[in-house]
């Protein structure tokens, strides 16, 4: 996001009132941008360049504010207070008008066919009458320099040059020049150069220099005259000293050479507008005539009103809001954007001045009604599914992976996305026209031309960059590939690959095909053809012939490994042998890494679930346990869904950490919802009721958690003349009080142990607490790191232990509570003592 900075003072006074620092912080954010530092001049320069430099700069207070980078009109004081001034309804949005010369014709630029091979397009236009002041003068070169840096890509696309008009005279002429024919005094030089002197003059300028390239290597240089011979600029680099504006400047002609027609049009439009309040008639800009080479004219500024309609239903919507058509209009007018209802259901119409180019589509005049709302005031609501947060199966996959391989001895590298096409394809033996690779259309160095299409330069350049390090050298790397694919809709897609490779005296094969057999362990499958994995002989440039082999799983081949061939080592500069191993991991997720979307929460739901027929509903409700008794109690009672609901104060399901069909069982034995009043029963029930239609899905339960109902006692039932309980009781009553007891106790201890303490985890942690010199008070030092209290936080035996130059150390241990106090709190808190402390190490730290 560029930054603006302006005064405060002349900022106050253009609004017309003072803020505090705080209120202008909150007008800010209301109109969304960030009041990102208040500072001044003078320190500034003092932190960048010492104060020996800053002594003779300004205090003037200036506000640094972040602007978003689409928002070209509110790249200067004029823009923003504008801006502003309208959204705090003190102020109408102007109206900007284009109008002809008082007397004679327009000014006229006539373009070459010359400049196509170099900068082809240009437009024009005069603010006529304007006044100048020292702060007008300064926000004018300002934003020249902010529209370069910003929309103008540093003058690569769009040069801006304004030039005082009563120096100059009419028609203009945009060719283009080999550049011994061009000469002229550029800006604030004494004498004439040429432009192959300006060349040599300008690479040691600070500025300039970075513009020098747009240009340099051209055959022909642009190059603007007016009718006399006088040359007015040589963009993109600099204008010429004889038209150079002033104070005393009344009439300003601007020209915009560009590569792009589009941007130099939006470019003007912004100059013009955010000056021509400054003109003698307000808002209103001369307009200039351009010739092109095949003989068409058009007249700038284009200064173009359009007008858009959208409904306030779709605003509402996506805001999140319930405002009539009328109120979203008013704040749509806030924001610079004039709306009206047109009276035809909701539909509201919308014109869009020149000053706002970054109003493209209907989310962007949507985002402004958002602004001028208030995002503040947008309520907060509770979604309408209920969803669980999980980690990305590939993620999760990846991050497994890379604590065993770390674990088996192997360092995880990371390295760029982006090579050169000789490492993806030369070293390693292949042709780059035979690789599925993406590439930069405008690579700004030659190490980043493509994307990576395999892993294994990556490493093999990380070890050449490390061959001092002590043998064998053992690397992997879990990351993406770039692979083109004309299926997806941008031509490409990521795959999420794993290599490792082993450098040392010996190639180290068996460590890599020990390596491979230990993933393939730890993703679960068996060596074995068919439903396991093997491997199989191959022929590869990159690998030496006979020692290179695919990896096969399920049938399918998933990557390759074997000993690298010589020359890719000599290639890499590397003198010994290596393996590597390198192969696709998402086969291994058994489904595909790029998983949609299935709904828009809040807004509407994108799935559209099929709701069981009467039918299915009577089955289902047949399907349900006729049973209401459950480890937790009987959950047709009121104490059994309270005990059942205790036990889930601290846990999302009945057992693990997914919906299983524990769950399902549980849910089938209630009869109806609970009450809300049991908030985490009903919670947990409105969550798996979302389950219902993959229930068939859910992993099985582990452990019985529904009772079976007693069966009625028939007199035939043969199996009641089986099963005699030798123990038991003749009296039936008895019987049914003992289920009752038995009942009551099973619900009671469920709770109690629902209710039970986690146990607190706790670690012992040993610091190394570091004085300033030798004479710092270490008793002293002692006392007020033990004078340090927290909830969890328990001192332990310290001692002194010698570090050199006569300096100790305050060794320390101490007993905490993981959840309550951390090793970022403690450093912090014992750093606070500055008279003492330098530095606070952790020496230690046990788990207990």
């Amino acid at each position: 996001m560029p930054t603006v900075g302006v005064k405060r003072d002349l900022l106050f006074k253009a609004l017309g009132r003072s803020y505090t620092d705080e209120e202008f912080d909150e007008l800010c954010f209301e109109f969304g941008l960030e009041l990102d530092e208040i500072t001044s001049e003078k320190e500034i320069i003092s932190r960048e360049q010492g104060d020996t430099k800053a002594s003779g700069a300004s205090d003037v207070i200036l506000y640094k504010i972040d602007v978003p980078a689409n928002r070209y009109d509110l790249l200067c004081l004029e823009g923003l207070v504008r801006g502003l001034q309208v959204f705090k309804n003190k102020l109408e949005a102007p109206r900007y008008k284009r109008v002809s010369p008082l007397s004679g014709e327009p000014q006229k630029l006539i373009i070459t066919k010359e400049t196509e091979a170099v900068r082809p397009h240009a437009v024009a236009a005069v603010l006529r009458n304007i006044t100048f002041t020292q702060e007008r003068y300064d926000s004018f070169i300002e934003l020249q320099e902010k529209l370069h840096q910003n929309i103008c890509r540093k003058r690569s696309l769009v040069a801006i040059g304004t030039h005082d008009l009563d120096t100059i005279s009419g028609p203009f002429t945009y060719t283009a020049k080999p550049p011994g024919d061009i000469s002229f005094k550029p800006l604030n030089q004494t004498k004439e150069y040429t432009a192959t002197q300006l060349m040599s003059l300008y690479k040691t300028d600070s500025h300039l220099r970075h513009y020098l390239h747009i240009i340099e290597d051209k055959p022909v240089y642009p190059v603007i005259y007016d009718s006399n011979g006088v040359v007015l600029s040589m963009p993109p680099i600099i204008n010429g000293d004889h038209s150079k504006i002033s104070l005393k400047t009344k009439n300003v002609f601007i020209e915009c050479t560009a590569t792009d027609q589009t941007k130099a049009k939006t470019v003007l439009d912004m100059m013009v507008t955010m000056f021509s309040e400054y003109c003698a008639q307000p808002f209103t800009v001369e307009e200039a005539e351009v010739v092109y080479p095949d003989g068409k004219t058009c007249i700038y500024p284009e200064l173009a009103y359009r007008k858009e309609k959208l409904s306030s239903k779709f605003i509402n919507q996506k805001v999140g809001i319930n405002e009539s058509t009328e109120k979203i209009a008013q704040l749509l007018t806030r924001m610079c954007l004039l709306s009206q209802a047109t009276g035809v259901s909701d539909e509201i119409e919308v014109e869009i001045p020149p000053t706002r180019s970054d109003v493209i589509h209907a989310c962007d005049i949507m985002e402004d009604a958002a602004i001028a709302y208030g995002f503040n005031n947008i309520t907060r609501t509770t979604p309408r599914t209920y969803t669980v947060a999980n980690q990305f199966p590939l993620n999760k996959l990846t991050e497994l992976l890379r604590q065993d391989l770390a674990a088996a001895g192997f360092t995880e590298a990371l390295n760029f996305a982006l090579c050169s096409q000789e490492d993806i394809a030369d070293k390693l033996g292949k042709k780059i026209s035979e690789m599925r690779a993406v590439h930069i259309s405008n690579p700004k160095t030659a190490e980043f031309q493509v994307a990576r299409t395999t892993l294994l330069p990556g490493l093999l350049k990380t070890i050449a960059a490390n061959r001092k390090m002590p043998l064998p050298l053992k690397l992997f790397e879990i990351s993406d590939v770039v692979l083109k694919d004309e299926t997806k809709d941008v031509g490409a897609r990521n795959s999420r690959r794993f290599c490792a490779v082993y450098y040392n005296k010996s190639p180290g094969f068996e460590v890599i095909h020990g390596l491979l057999d230990r993933t393939m362990q730890l993703l679960e499958v068996k060596p074995a053809r068919g439903e396991g994995y093997h491997i199989q002989t191959a022929d590869d440039s990159t690998y030496f012939p006979g020692r290179c082999a695919d990896i096969f799983v399920r049938g399918k081949n998933v990557g390759r490994l074997g000993v690298l061939h010589p020359d890719v080592i000599n290639r890499f500069e590397l003198t010994m042998p290596c393996s590597a191993l390198e192969m696709d991991i998402e086969p291994f997720l058994g489904h595909t890494a790029e998983t949609p979307l299935t709904h828009d929460v809040p807004m509407k739901e994108v799935v559209k679930h099929r709701f069981p027929t009467r039918d299915e509903s009577q089955q289902s409700a047949h399907s349900r346990p006729t049973s209401t008794k459950t480890v937790f109690g009987d959950v047709s009672t009121q104490v059994g869904l309270e005990a059942l609901s205790d036990f889930l104060a601290d846990k999302s399901y009945i057992e693990g950490f997914v919906a299983s069909q524990a769950d399902m069982i549980v849910f089938d034995a209630i009869p109806s919802p609970p009450s809300p009043t049991l908030c985490h029963l009903w919670r947990w029930y409105n969550h798996i009721k979302s389950f219902q239609t993959d229930r068939a899905r859910l992993p099985s339960a582990k452990s019985r958690y529904v009772l079976p109902a007693t069966p009625p006692a028939t007199p035939n039932d043969a199996s009641d003349e089986e099963d005699i309980d030798l123990f038991g009781s003749d009296d039936e009553a008895e019987s049914a009080e003992a289920a009752r007891i038995k009942e009551q106790r099973l619900a009671e201890y469920a709770a109690k142990k629902s209710k039970k303490p986690a146990l607190v985890a706790k670690s012992s942690i040993l610091l190394d607490v570091k004085p300033w010199d030798d004479e710092t008070d270490m008793s002293k030092l002692e006392e007020c790191v033990r004078s340090l209290s927290m909830d969890g936080l328990l001192w332990g035996q310290s001692k002194l232990v010698p570090v050199g130059y006569g300096i100790k150390k305050l060794q320390i241990g101490c007993v905490v509570e993981d959840d309550k106090v951390g090793t970022d709190m403690l450093e912090e808190a014992i750093t606070a003592f500055e008279e003492y402390v330098q530095s606070v190490d952790v020496a230690a730290f046990n788990k207990i």
